[in-house]
């Protein structure tokens, strides 16, 4: 059937792009900049070059309107901060003193001043400084770079697109600043804060921008009436402005639900709107609203979140559609492309027919451009696109890779006490206790140690053949020697090996998986410099042999002390790979937790009587809609107790979570039944104890008392005042002493102190407490 094409032509667009440069180049100044070793113009000339190559790029591969403004040297949560005058007060010297300085030590800390609070972007991977405001706050506009990253998009000749994330969102997002009280709604300055938005939209239209668009993504969550109302009063002043752009109001991640009408009735020119997954269900509420008559609609149809091809059969039916519902339709990726990587043809080592199903950032804006083409000249104008996309989709389907019969006997036959430890929590503890001759308020860590440029040379050596594996097992062993040495020293309770042969929490195991591809340059960020490359689970997964074991054993073998098994939950397996999109997310994760329960189980019997199976993906992937909640928890939950309930009562189970809301999640977490687990809390004040404590959470927990994620060294008695806040809601006889995360992105030096620091508050603390045993 051949489409009519469109009165307008599309336009192709995304939202935003990949920072980083396909070599980290970003990374790699703003570090250098840290370091002393990159000059501040120097990292200005970088960041510049990246914003010029990748606009050009997006032009070549077929995108007609550019983003501008969504670079960023660390967040742009941050940044809007920064353009909104909301600088903590703690900061301000810094931050008039030199901007750039400034600016990082919010996103960072210095030894004196504590940074901004950082947690997940919606139910992404990727983390944001939460801004702090309070009823004192005074916001004032500085557009300086919004408008300078515009005119340098428009002296290319380039039609672009400036965005900003939007007032809504901005508050909804914020937190009460240190001091301020606990129940007050940064909401409440809605009003004081609209001006500065206008003021930033005057001087972008006075730099040349047709359009801007406005990020609201916070409204695809359940909202309430007052806070709908706030959308509605918002967009209402920001349209009725005479003196700024066109608006275009974008949201993703999921349905607008009940914020839909409100939007469309707002004088603003534009929506875009997500039209996949959960937000397909957009499709229905746009035509139940009477549609967007006489206004712009940008449909986000190409998934902007996973690698995968688009199906463009798919996307042109639901194009078709929404023709009759706006006055004009553009084409998009659903959300931003910053939570992809950049070029899917420099992935040379994946095979050639497993390579024709991935589509990262490059690919995805030229599947964009196809569509937009078909949708404006009909679909005979891209028939050879239409083939050769259904012939791609066809070979993932029919692909052994993704159908293992063995692995998917074996998940049929999961029994509900397969998910069950034999023995309640209380009779656990007892046996745990006995047989570890824990102190109270043990000591321990979350599982890296730093990674060293040793450490990264010997798997370079490795890869490259200039060592045998038995020379880089000999490394390996002499850095576990070290670090059980050092804890030992510093009088930690549990130990870890360190983890010196990992090269990431989920990489590492997929690369021991099957089911699972690796990528060489299938870079994300995850925060400020800190990147990652998801593996790119495909297939069916099961364990052909041990993982860690073999590790673990050895550090067990060099003290009497307990040392943990560390392992990557199945919900973080799925959370921080690109997952395969073809079979429900549960089935997924079932698959994943009986190839971890099977480590587990060599784990324990040989000789790991600790071992701690990590979650902290399990709050980010939580659905943004409340009516979701419950199908993904139980799946979630389950994945995990399979995971781990085939062990001995007297095998502590430990997990740990960070940089997230816990509170959505208590239940969850008392649903997993782990005999202890460890939460990101420093930068938080211990408020997840409070929430725990609030839900009567009956197990041990080890809130951090160590900001692992700043390069500041705690002092003692900080780390002691955290304790004894941690004590007020947590009994000493269940409360752990331990960072916030793991070690691996810190240095040798710092790591050292602040961890003498933690052991030193713990005895501090311990001995104030009846009966304790140092």
């Amino acid at each position: 059937m051949t489409s009519k094409p469109a009165a307008a032509a599309a336009r192709a667009t995304v939202y935003g792009y990949p920072r980083q440069g396909q070599n980290r180049e970003l990374k790699k100044a703003v570090e250098g900049y840290w370091k002393g070793r990159v000059t501040a113009t120097a990292l200005r000339d970088t960041a510049a070059e990246l914003r010029g190559a990748h606009w050009r790029q997006l032009a070549a591969d077929g995108a007609d309107e550019v983003p501008t403004g969504d670079f960023s040297y660390y967040d742009h949560v941050l940044d809007t901060s920064v353009m909104v005058g909301a600088v903590p007060a703690r900061h301000r010297d810094a931050v008039d003193s030199d901007a750039l300085d400034g600016y990082f030590a919010m996103a960072r800390g210095t030894q004196d001043v504590a940074p901004l609070e950082m947690t997940k972007w919606f139910d992404t991977n990727y983390h944001y400084l939460v801004p702090e405001l309070g009823p004192d706050t005074v916001f004032t506009a500085d557009s300086t770079k919004q408008v300078a990253e515009l005119r340098e998009a428009l002296a290319l000749g380039l039609t672009a697109r400036p965005v900003l994330v939007g007032p809504v969102t901005y508050l909804l997002l914020s937190k009460p600043a240190p001091g301020v009280a606990a129940d007050f709604e940064p909401l409440t300055l809605l009003d004081r804060l609209l001006p500065v938005y206008a003021e930033v939209l005057a001087d972008l239209r006075s730099a040349g921008a047709e359009w801007t668009q406005i990020d609201e993504p916070a409204l695809v969550q359940d909202r309430t009436p007052a806070e709908l109302n706030a959308a509605s009063r918002a967009y209402n002043a920001l349209g009725t402005l005479t003196d700024r752009p066109k608006l275009l109001v974008a949201s993703y991640f999921d349905r607008l639900g009940e914020a839909l009408p409100v939007l469309a009735k707002s004088p603003v020119e534009g929506l875009a709107l997500d039209f996949t997954g959960p937000a397909a269900a957009n499709l229905d509420d746009l035509a139940a609203a009477g549609g967007l008559p006489g206004k712009r609609l940008v449909a986000g149809v190409v998934n902007g979140r996973n690698i995968w091809i688009n199906d463009h059969q798919q996307s042109l039916a639901t194009l078709g559609t929404l023709l009759g519902l706006a006055d004009r339709v553009d084409v998009a990726a659903s959300c931003s492309l910053l939570h992809v990587p950049l070029d899917a043809t420099a992935e040379h080592d994946i095979d050639p027919q497993i390579a024709r199903w991935l589509a990262f950032a490059r690919q995805k804006t030229a599947e964009i451009a196809v569509l937009a083409r078909g949708l404006t000249h009909g679909t005979d104008s891209i028939k050879a696109e239409l083939a050769a996309n259904r012939a791609d989709l066809a070979s993932r389907e029919s692909s052994a890779l993704t159908h293992d019969p063995a692995v998917r006997a074996r998940t049929c036959a999961v029994t509900d006490a397969d998910g069950r430890r034999s023995q309640p929590y209380p009779e656990r503890a007892v046996a745990q206790r006995a047989h570890l001759g824990l102190p109270l308020l043990p000591t321990t860590t979350i599982g890296s140690f730093p990674q060293t440029t040793e450490l990264r040379t010997a798997r370079a050596d490795l890869r490259a053949g200039r060592i045998d594996h038995t020379g880089y097992e000999a490394r390996i062993e002499a850095e576990i020697r070290d670090v059980l040495s050092f804890q030992e020293k510093a009088g930690i309770d549990v130990l870890v090996h360190g983890e010196p042969e990992r090269n990431d929490m989920v990489q590492y195991f997929a690369e021991q998986l099957t089911g699972y591809l690796a990528t060489q340059h299938g870079w994300v960020q995850s925060y400020g410099t800190r990147y990652v490359r998801p593996p790119v689970l495909a297939g069916d997964i099961s364990r052909p042999a041990p993982m860690t074991v073999r590790w673990t054993a050895y550090a067990q073998s060099l003290t009497d002390r307990p040392v943990k098994g560390m392992l990557t939950g199945p919900v973080t397996m799925l959370a921080w790979s690109f997952v395969r999109d073809d079979q429900p997310l549960g089935e997924t994760a079932r698959q994943v937790a009986l190839a971890l329960r099977d480590e587990v189980d060599d784990l324990e019997a040989n000789g790991t009587s600790v071992i701690q199976v990590d979650e902290p993906a399990l709050r980010e992937t939580l659905p943004l809609r409340a009516a979701d909640h419950a199908e993904y928890l139980a799946w979630a939950t389950e994945s995990f107790r399979l995971a781990t309930s085939g062990v001995r009562p007297d095998t502590q189970i430990h997990t740990h979570m960070c940089y997230a809301e816990f509170g959505d999640v208590v239940q969850a977490i008392d649903d997993l039944d782990a005999d202890v687990i460890s939460l990101e809390a420093a930068r938080s004040h211990m408020q997840v104890a409070r929430e725990l404590a609030a839900h009567g959470y009956p197990r041990e927990a080890g809130p951090g008392v160590y900001d692992i994620h700043s390069p500041r060294v705690p002092s003692t008695e900080e780390a002691v005042a955290l304790l004894r806040k941690g004590l007020e809601a947590i009994p000493a006889e269940r409360l752990w002493v331990n960072p916030d995360c793991g070690l691996k992105t810190r240095g040798w030096p710092e790591v050292r102190t602040s961890l003498e620091n933690l052991v030193a508050a713990a005895r501090t603390v311990r001995e104030d407490l009846p009966g304790a045993a140092s």
